[in-house]
């Protein structure tokens, strides 16, 4: 792995971080003022930085105690351009009810300054079922 490449995959695990302790404007630090994406929570494309807020301050408050984590992120560096694409998952915790949500996504960062910001964000539920999905032989 290269050293950008682990530099995204930190980047990327300071933010679950900084999510799980509440911290959106640590969370925010990390996103290009001018971002653009997509949420797993609406439909309607979000823009910049309130409107990332808005989607992190959602999940925030529909439980006592929320864990974000991801896994195999991979990425992929083009120069003053790299994307990382992930597994990531919720827990949101309420007393003694937990209730897990599963999905993929993808964060586009640009360098600038010396400073990788991401400016674009996709995330979208799992609906994947594993057995129709088998792709190995036999």
């Amino acid at each position: 792995m290269t050293e950008i490449e682990k530099l995204i995959v930190k980047i990327e695990n300071d933010i679950a971080a900084a999510f799980n302790r509440r911290d959106l404007d640590g969370v925010l630090n990390f996103f290009d003022e001018g971002v653009i994406g997509f949420s797993s929570t609406k439909h309607e494309r979000l823009r910049g930085l309130e409107g990332l807020r808005k989607t992190f301050h959602y999940y925030l408050q529909q439980s006592e105690k929320v864990e974000f984590a991801l896994d195999e992120i991979k990425v992929q560096n083009f120069g003053l351009v790299a994307v990382s694409t992930f597994y990531w998952s919720v827990t949101k915790i309420s007393g003694k009810r937990e209730h897990e949500i599963h999905g993929r996504g993808s964060h586009v960062f640009l360098e600038r300054n010396a400073q990788w910001k991401i400016v674009h964000e996709h995330f979208s539920r799992s609906h994947r079922q594993p057995e129709l999905w088998d792709t190995s032989p036999g």
